[in-house]
C-alpha cells in the first residue's frame, strides 16, 4: 500500500519577502487613511500639554478666577445655538494646525559649504596655531566643528553669520593681527558683501556677520525731535538705542537714527565732517542746516569754492548769510568771532546779575564751513587772518552760548586742519569709500565693517566722540536746484526751506549779507 506524502510549507525566501511587502503596502495605505486622524491627534496632545503648562504657570491666586471664567465661557458655547458643534469644530481645526507636519530645519551646512568651512579652517590654522600649544584648536587636517559655530549661509551657499573661536594666546588686542584676520575672513567668506566683525576678548571668540546694505530711499523731511537733535542720518538697528519714524517712499516706518545733539550740555558740541567729491558732504550740510532752521536756529553758510551747492538758502528766513567768495567768507568769520563774544559778554553780565541769559544768547547760531583750507589758500594770498584762527573763539566757547561750527573737508586735505579744529570737533562723520587708515585717523577708531561693494551718495561712517564708530546714510538733500535732482527729492528739500520775505527774489543769484 502506497503511503500519502505529507504536505509541505513553503520555505524560499520568495514568499517571505512577498508577505513583508504585502505587509507594508498595508502599512502604509493605512498611514495614509489614518493620517487627519494622526494629524489631530497629535495637535490635542499638544494643546493639552500647552495647556498644563499655562496652568502650571498661572499663579495660585489666579486659578480660581481663571476656572470662573472658563467655566462662563463654557457655559456661554453651551447655550449658542450650535454653540457645542462650533466648538469641537474649531478645536478639531486648531488642532489639525497644531499637529502639522512641519519641514525640519537644517542644523548643520551642506556639502558645499561644509567644504567652504574646511578651506577656511585650514587658512585660519597659520595664525590661530603655535608649535608648543599641547592641544590646539587648529590644526592642519583637524575638524572645524568644535570652534565654527552659530552658522548661517545665504542662497548662495556662502556663510552668512560665523562663530569663531580662536586660542587665548591669539593677540586679539593689536589692531594689525585683528585686521589680518578680518581680511582673510573677508576673502574666504566672499567679496561683494559687507562684514561687521565682533571681537570678543574674554570669551575668545570672533562673530563675523554679513550686514544688508543700508536703505538710501529715505529723503529729507521733518524729524521727530527736540531743539538741540539733529539727525544726521540712519544705522543699524543694534548699532543705536533710538528710532526715529521716517516717510520710506509710501510707507511710515521707524529707522535707528545718529542723533547728534547740541548744545551747552553737549559733549560734543561741533561737527567734523570728512569726505571724497560726490560722497555727500553737502547733502550733510543741507540737512544740518534745514534741521537747524526748524527749531528757529540762525544758520550762517560758508563756502570754499563758491560752486552754489547751497544757494537754495539764500534768503530764507533764519539764514543770516550763505557766502561764497574769500572775502564775504572771511567777513562772515569775523563777524562769528564778534557775535561769539558779545555773547559770552551778554551770558556773564546775566549771570553776575542772577538773571537768566538773554533770548538771544539762547537761540542757537550755526556756522557750516564747506572747504575751509582752500579759504586759507585765499585768505594767505590776500594776507589776511585764516579761517581757522577766526573758528577758535567759536570752536573753544561755542557750547556756552548756543554757536554750534560744523566743518566739511576732504580726505586728501584733512592733514591742513589745525588741532582747534581736530581737538573741538568731537563728533566725526565721513562719507565715501576710503582706505581704513583714513578712516580712522578722522574717526579716532577704525571701523568694525569691511568697506561696501558699493558707495551711493551719503553713506559712510559716524563716530559720536568716544562711542563706537557705526555705520550712516543720509538722508537724502540733495541741491534742489540741480536739474538732475529727482522730482520728489526736490520737492522734498523745497518743502522744508523757511518762507523769504515778500521783497526777496524768489530765485536769488548772490549771496546774502550777514549782520555786522
Amino acid at each position: 500500500m502506497a503511503r500519502r506524502p505529507l504536505p509541505r510549507f513553503p520555505r524560499g525566501g520568495a514568499s517571505l519577502a512577498r508577505g513583508r511587502e504585502m505587509a507594508r503596502t498595508a502599512a502604509e495605505g493605512a498611514t495614509d487613511v489614518l493620517h487627519p486622524l494622526i494629524t489631530v491627534s497629535r495637535g490635542l496632545r499638544k494643546l493639552a500639554a500647552a495647556g498644563r503648562a499655562t496652568w502650571a504657570a498661572t499663579p495660585r491666586e489666579r486659578r480660581g478666577p481663571t476656572l470662573l471664567l472658563g467655566a462662563a465661557c463654557v457655559l456661554g458655547v453651551a447655550l449658542m445655538p450650535y454653540g457645542p458643534l462650533l466648538a469641537l469644530v474649531s478645536l478639531m481645526g486648531a488642532a489639525a494646525w497644531k499637529g502639522r507636519e512641519r519641514p525640519a530645519a537644517r542644523t548643520g551646512p551642506d556639502e558645499a559649504g561644509a567644504k567652504r568651512l574646511r578651506a577656511l579652517y585650514e587658512a585660519l590654522v597659520p595664525h590661530f596655531s603655535a608649535p608648543g600649544d599641547p592641544s590646539p584648536l587648529f590644526t592642519h587636517g583637524g575638524e572645524w566643528n568644535g570652534v565654527f559655530g552659530d552658522l548661517a549661509f545665504d542662497a548662495d551657499g556662502r556663510p552668512a553669520r560665523l562663530r569663531v573661536s580662536y586660542p587665548a594666546y591669539f593677540p586679539d588686542g593689536d589692531p594689525v593681527a585683528r585686521a589680518r584676520i578680518e581680511r582673510l575672513l573677508h576673502t574666504k567668506s566672499g567679496r561683494g558683501r559687507e562684514y561687521r566683525f565682533d571681537w570678543d576678548e574674554e570669551g575668545n571668540q570672533l562673530l563675523m556677520t554679513v550686514l544688508p546694505a543700508l536703505p538710501a530711499s529715505v529723503a529729507a523731511q521733518r524729524f521727530v525731535t527736540v531743539p538741540g537733535e539733529t539727525v544726521l542720518g540712519f544705522t543699524d538697528a543694534d548699532a543705536v538705542q533710538r528710532t526715529v519714524p521716517v516717510r520710506d517712499g509710501e510707507a511710515t516706518r521707524d529707522a535707528p537714527a545718529v542723533v547728534w545733539r547740541t548744545g551747552p550740555r553737549s559733549t560734543e558740541p561741533h561737527l567734523l565732517v570728512v569726505g571724497q567729491p560726490g560722497g555727500g558732504v553737502s547733502t550733510l550740510l543741507r540737512s544740518v542746516a534745514l534741521q537747524a532752521l526748524q527749531h528757529d536756529g540762525e544758520v550762517v553758510v560758508l563756502e570754499g569754492f563758491g560752486t552754489g551747492e547751497y544757494a537754495c538758502l539764500v534768503g530764507r528766513r533764519g539764514v543770516l548769510g550763505v557766502e561764497g567768495g574769500p572775502a564775504g567768507a572771511l567777513n562772515a568769520l569775523e563777524w562769528v568771532a564778534h557775535e561769539t563774544k558779545r555773547r559770552l559778554a551778554a551770558a556773564h553780565q546775566a549771570r553776575r546779575a542772577g538773571e537768566p541769559a538773554p533770548a538771544e544768547v539762547r537761540r542757537p547760531l550755526w556756522v557750516l564751513l564747506d572747504r575751509p583750507t582752500v579759504l586759507a589758500d585765499l585768505a594767505a594770498a590776500a594776507d589776511r587772518t585764516g579761517p581757522q584762527e577766526l573758528l577758535q573763539v567759536p570752536l573753544r566757547h561755542g557750547r556756552a552760548v548756543s554757536v554750534t561750527v560744523v566743518v566739511a573737508e576732504q580726505f586728501d586735505t584733512v592733514d591742513a586742519l589745525g588741532d582747534a579744529v581736530r581737538a573741538h570737533t568731537r563728533a566725526r562723520v565721513t562719507l565715501g569709500s576710503a582706505p581704513a587708515d583714513q578712516l580712522a585717523a578722522v574717526l579716532g577708531a577704525p571701523p568694525h565693517t569691511t568697506p561696501p561693494p558699493e558707495v551711493p551718495p551719503g553713506r559712510g561712517y559716524a563716530r559720536l566722540g568716544a562711542g563706537p564708530v557705526v555705520r550712516v546714510q543720509v538722508p537724502a538733500t540733495p541741491d534742489p536746484y540741480d536739474e538732475a535732482t529727482p522730482e520728489a527729492h526736490r520737492r522734498a528739500v523745497l518743502d522744508l526751506l523757511p518762507e523769504r520775505p515778500a521783497h526777496e527774489d524768489p530765485l536769488p543769484a548772490g549771496g546774502a549779507a550777514v549782520p555786522g
